[in-house]
Order: C-alpha cells, then sequence, then structure tokens
C-alpha cells in the first residue's frame, strides 16, 4: 500500500486504529443521531428553567452532523434468523466500545463550568468551536457580512470558467457539502434544542450559525489553497493537505503530519458509520411510519439504498456533485415552502413568536433560571448542524474550478446561512408558533403530547423528528408523506457526500489505487445499516466525526494569518475591479 506518511510509527498506528474500526463497525448502526451529542455520555448542561420546570431531554443523540438526528418512537421488528445471531455475537463487543464511548465522549465534552448566567456548563468542544468561529469572525473582518452579496455572484456562475482547475463547478462544490449537511437535524435537532432550552435557544443557535459562516470560510479557503492536482487531473483536497502542507510552512511538519493522519482516520471511520450506515436506519425508522412494507422488510429498503447509493459513488465526485445539486434545492425548497405555508396560515402569530425567541433569550426569567443552559443549547445544535469547524466540507470545496482558494471559501460561508439561518429558523418558527414545545401546558394538544416521554426519574425526553412531522402534518394534512420522501432525500444525499469525503481521506492514507475498495466497503455498510444492531460500536463512529473538529480547529488557528493575507489580496482586486477585467479576458480567450 502506498501509505503517504514516512513515519512508520504513523502508519503502523493508523492501520491499527482503521483496521479495529473497520472489523468491528461492519456490524452495526448507530442508534443516536448525528448533529446532536451522545445523552448517555456528554455532560449535562445547564437547565434552562428552575428545578420544578426542568425541560425535556432528548430521546437520543450523536455528535456531529446535521444530517441525522433522533427518530420516531416506532422502530422496525429485529430481523431474524442469520442477522438476529450476528447481533447476539456482537452484545460482548458492543458493550465494550460502551465502555470506550464514556471516556471519548468524556474527553470531548467534558464539561468546562461558567461562573456567569446563572452558572452553568458548556461541553469542551462546543466551547473550541464556539470560540473558534468567534476569533474568525473578527480575523476576518466579519467576511460573513462584506462576502454574502459576492458569493451569490459567484454561486450565480459569473466567475465561472471550464479552463480553471477543478473538477466541478462553484455552485455544485456547495450542493455537495449542503447535501451532508442539511438533512434530519434540521428537522429535529430544532425541535429538540427548543424542547432543552425554550425559545430562546433559536435565537443563540441563529448566532451560532452566523459565527460559523467564517469557520467554514477559513477550512475552505485552505482547502482549496493547499489541494494537489493528480498527473490525472484528480483534484486531492481537504483538512489532510492544509494540516500537513500548510503545518510544515510554519515549521510543524511532524505535528502536521500526525494530525492530517488522524483527521483522516476519523473521517474514514466516520463515514461508514454516521454518513452511512445510520443514515439508511434513521431513515428507515422514518419512512417505515409511512411505508409499513419497509419497516416489516428492513432488508429490502437496505438493498434499495445500497443500489441507490452505487449508482452515484461509483462514479465519483462529478457524478456525486451532478446528483446533489439537484436533490438539495428540491428537499430545501419544498421544506422551506412548507414552513412559510404555515406561518402565512398563522401570520397573526409570528410577530409574537419572534418576539417570544427574542426575549427567552435575554429575559431576566432566563438568566435566574440559567441563561448558559439556553445559551448552549442553541450553540449545540448549530455546530452539529451545519459542521463549520469540522473540516469535513473543506474536501468537497477543494474540488471546485477555481484559480482563486478566496473565491471557494466566500461561497462556503453560504452553507451555515442556510443550513442553520435558513432551514433551522424556519423549523424553529413553526415549533415556536404553534407552541409544540410547551408541553406542560394543559391544552397542549394530545398528538403533541404522545411524543413526549417520561421515566422513572421523572426526566422527560422528546421524539424531535416525530414531534417536527406530527406538528407539520397537523397544519398541512397528509404532509407526513412528503416529510417521509424529504427524509429520504436527506440520508440519501448525505450518505454520497459523506462517501466522497471517506474516499479522499482513504485515498490519502492507502493510494489512489485503492479507491474502488473504500467504495465496496461503503455499499456493505449501507446495507448493513439497515438490518444489524449494535449500537455502542457505532456511536463510537460517530464520535469519530466529532472528534475531526481537534485536529482541524487547531490547524485553521494556526493557518488564519495566511488566510487574512490572500482574503486581503483578493479584496483589494474584487473592489478595483481587477477581478471582473481578469474574468473577461478569459471569457474573450476561450472564444477564440
Amino acid at each position: 500500500m502506498n501509505f503517504r506518511s514516512p513515519n512508520t510509527t504513523f502508519r503502523s498506528l493508523a492501520s491499527l486504529v482503521l483496521g479495529t474500526l473497520i472489523t468491528v463497525s461492519l456490524f452495526g448502526y448507530p442508534a443516536s443521531a448525528l448533529g446532536q451529542e451522545p445523552a448517555p455520555v456528554a455532560p449535562a448542561t445547564t437547565s434552562v428553567a428552575p428545578a420544578e420546570t426542568q425541560p425535556p431531554t432528548e430521546t437520543s443523540a450523536s455528535p456531529v452532523s446535521s444530517s441525522a438526528t433522533a427518530v420516531a418512537p416506532a422502530t422496525p421488528p429485529e430481523p431474524s434468523g442469520l442477522f438476529e445471531r450476528i447481533n447476539k455475537t456482537l452484545e460482548p463487543v458492543d458493550g465494550f466500545f460502551g465502555t470506550i464511548n464514556g471516556y471519548v465522549a468524556g474527553f470531548i465534552f467534558f464539561p468546562i463550568p461558567i461562573p456567569i448566567g446563572g452558572g452553568g456548563q458548556i461541553p469542551f468542544a462546543v466551547l473550541i468551536l464556539v470560540s473558534g468561529a468567534c476569533f474568525f469572525t473578527f480575523r476576518m473582518g466579519f467576511i460573513s457580512l462584506r462576502g454574502f452579496e459576492h458569493s451569490i455572484s459567484i454561486i450565480a456562475g459569473k466567475y465561472d470558467n471550464q479552463n480553471d482547475t477543478g473538477d466541478v463547478s462553484h455552485f455544485q462544490a456547495l450542493t455537495t457539502a449542503l447535501s451532508a449537511t442539511v438533512g434530519l437535524g434540521n428537522i429535529a435537532g430544532v425541535t429538540t434544542a427548543i424542547a432543552l432550552g425554550g425559545p430562546g435557544a433559536a435565537f443563540w443557535m441563529v448566532l451560532a450559525g452566523f459565527l460559523g459562516m467564517s469557520s467554514k470560510f477559513v477550512e475552505c479557503t485552505l482547502g482549496q489553497k493547499y489541494r494537489e492536482v493528480r498527473p490525472d487531473g484528480r483534484i486531492m483536497g481537504g483538512a489532510m493537505y492544509y494540516l500537513s502542507r500548510g503545518l510544515a510552512e510554519l515549521g510543524l511538519a511532524p505535528l502536521g503530519k500526525f494530525f492530517a493522519i488522524c483527521f483522516a482516520v476519523l473521517c474514514v471511520g466516520g463515514s461508514f458509520a454516521g454518513g452511512n450506515a445510520y443514515q439508511v436506519k434513521g431513515s428507515l425508522d422514518a419512512v417505515g411510519q409511512t411505508v409499513p412494507f419497509f419497516r416489516e422488510n428492513p432488508w429490502i429498503y437496505g438493498l434499495a439504498m445500497l443500489v441507490l447509493t452505487a449508482i452515484v459513488i461509483i462514479g465519483g465526485i462529478r457524478r456525486i456533485a451532478s446528483t446533489a445539486d439537484k436533490i438539495v434545492p428540491v428537499m430545501c425548497s419544498v421544506y422551506v415552502l412548507a414552513g412559510l405555508l404555515i406561518l402565512l396560515k398563522n401570520y397573526s402569530g409570528v410577530p409574537g413568536a419572534i418576539s417570544l425567541i427574542i426575549t427567552s433569550a435575554f429575559s431576566p426569567e432566563a438568566f435566574r433560571g440559567g441563561f448558559i443552559g439556553v445559551l448552549v443549547q442553541g450553540f449545540k445544535r448549530a455546530a452539529f448542524s451545519n459542521e463549520a469547524g469540522v473540516g469535513s466540507a473543506a474536501i468537497a470545496h477543494a474540488a471546485a474550478r477555481t484559480d482563486y482558494p478566496i473565491r471557494e471559501g466566500i461561497v462556503a460561508l453560504l452553507e451555515p446561512f442556510v443550513d442553520t439561518i435558513v432551514v433551522c429558523t424556519m423549523t424553529a418558527l413553526v415549533i415556536v408558533i404553534t407552541g409544540a414545545y410547551d408541553y406542560k401546558n394543559p391544552a397542549f394538544p394530545a398528538d403533541f403530547k404522545a411524543q413526549f416521554t417520561q421515566n422513572e426519574k421523572g426526566e422527560v425526553s422528546v421524539a424531535g423528528a416525530s414531534l417536527t412531522s406530527v406538528v407539520m402534518d397537523s397544519q398541512i394534512p397528509y404532509f407526513r408523506y412528503v416529510l417521509a420522501l424529504a427524509t429520504f432525500l436527506f440520508a440519501y444525499s448525505t450518505m454520497i457526500s459523506w462517501s466522497y469525503y471517506g474516499e479522499r481521506c482513504w485515498a490519502y492514507l492507502f493510494g489512489e489505487g485503492f479507491s474502488m475498495a473504500y467504495r465496496i466497503i461503503f455499499l456493505v455498510f449501507t446495507f448493513l445499516g439497515s438490518v444489524i444492531s449494535a449500537q455502542n460500536v457505532m456511536d463510537f463512529g460517530d464520535l469519530m466525526i466529532f472528534g475531526m473538529m481537534l485536529p482541524n480547529m487547531i490547524g485553521l488557528l494556526l493557518l488564519s494569518g495566511k488566510v487574512r493575507r490572500d482574503l486581503d489580496t483578493y479584496w483589494r482586486k474584487l473592489t478595483s475591479g481587477e477581478l471582473d477585467r481578469e474574468h473577461q479576458e478569459k471569457v474573450r480567450a476561450a472564444a477564440k
């Protein structure tokens, strides 16, 4: 194998970890959802209400992508026969990984005490993401605001040039990255955040989305800046390249190589689990409620997903991008239009809902009841939804056709805007305006209340996806069928994008010649996600995705100075009109 690390210690470590993950994860799926932190092991956050009105906690969780979240209570029956025996055999392995998960999540979500705002704690990983996002927002001169109009011009095709180096257009790179983030977490993660933290959590979620735009700008600019163009014309880029090459320029080559390998190993393992197998299981649970045939025959659903996924991912990034640029606009448009229809239907309550969100975020009651708890819930949902700072999107944006890395970074800042500020806000307004979070209200509808459960300790849990479905179906008759289709598309688009992320990291580790081996393993996981149960094994895979944040954020902070210098140069050219003149010259040259 053409392992890229010159250090045999790194090679052995990566091979051992990756081999273990493939072996033990081959029979599992995560019962927890991407886009949320693991409930069994993540540290508790401060309540947002006094003890007697403790808000509900989510049903299940897991740390990273918006593309999955807690599913409805009803689950398919366990497969019998061979699959049942395999599940039984895996029980000891699953228990072992449950112990490992506790240690890993205990580190990633280590609670940092906060002495203000009523006290409380904020998970270490969330603190790093939010702090980094704040730093990048100021360091880049609020590029999320001053670059927004320019980003629209870029994706509209103003600067597209087929002769520029790259595999896909700016718009296709954006939709490919969005397809990995816009997903089930947008449907249910927001509902859970409001149930946990009250309406005020939506305000902080939007703020975190705004701050995350700068993180996306930095990481995707670096993904372009340090990408490699292979002799065959294929593009190799992403965090593993700017960590290894960028840090080497700073005299930190050994650290950069170590970070790059860690990132690649984590991404590969996470792509098999949270980016694939769970997507199948999560969508099966949701679709199975509307189409019982799939609930009763889960293996047929898994086989169908395998075939549909294979058709796309075997063709590589061009086919993935071509599929994503059709699915993402459709699924986002349908969901947002449905939300707008509900808001128009209840237009008189919109001002009150917005006022409630703002006052709940800043009210004295919020401070007395645990202001930090409200803030953390909003920040957590945004961070886990749009993946800003995780480094995954830089892999997709590295393939875009452009001669200016900064230009692609400006395109990437639209991702948190669409994912969190638009789609998540739509869900938040629908939940608040319908009062679906206020389960203690005596007038609370019975079908809403059925989505809340209470355990023997008196702790209340909410099935976020199911509650969102019930709420929207109560406003738009038979919308549950549309939502079932949207759930399928969300899962499918996430899978094809994460297959590309995992494959690029696999190729970085083992060489381009082994890409097909990765795709075959990925498709095996696609089928197994529908029939095999090993919760802790794949929860570990989910934790790996969020673990990508640690080496990535350190690299981003160290390399941010290079990005700022490139941004200043690009902005001078843009404001002077030099970029427009340069593009026109390219167009005329291409026409000759």
